[in-house]
């Protein structure tokens, strides 16, 4: 029986691989990770798979709408599997930590421009900057 992941790529036309599979194990089990830490987690299941290999299937899967892509300003970027739902993400200032925010208001766009320039606007990205809990009880107690 096929797995959730093989389903996913061959309904995105994108053949089933190995590295494929592997991105996509690591991306469930680790939300908001950067490429560094993508080929660290795929090569303890392939130890021989190349940093390429894995850029490349991670562009492959975005293309497809398989995985998001996010890139906080002054960050790398990072990869998750929750698509097409248009959620927002609160960043941590002090440590990076990421956490994904459902849409505040309303469908998606979730936002309205004051002025959409004559736009179609089918997505709003929107990041909430603060500091996480964890953070913010280490300055508490220093």
């Amino acid at each position: 029986m096929a797995s959730d992941f093989e389903v996913q790529l061959r309904a995105a036309s994108l053949r089933v691989t190995r590295p494929r599979l592997a991105v996509l194990g690591a991306l469930r089990d680790h939300a908001h990770v950067d490429t560094d830490t993508v080929i660290s987690l795929v090569r303890a299941e392939l130890p021989r798979v190349s940093h390429q290999a894995v850029y490349d299937v991670l562009r492959a899967l975005t293309t497809a709408g398989l995985v998001r892509r996010i890139e906080p300003a002054g960050a790398a970027a990072r990869y998750e599997l929750r698509v097409g739902d248009n959620h927002h993400h609160l960043v941590c200032r002090s440590c990076g930590m990421i956490a994904d925010v459902d849409c505040a208001v309303g469908e998606a766009p979730c936002l309205t421009a004051s002025d959409d320039h004559g736009f179609v606007i089918d997505e709003a990205e929107v990041v909430y900057w603060g500091t996480c809990p964890d953070c913010t009880n280490q300055r508490s107690a220093q």
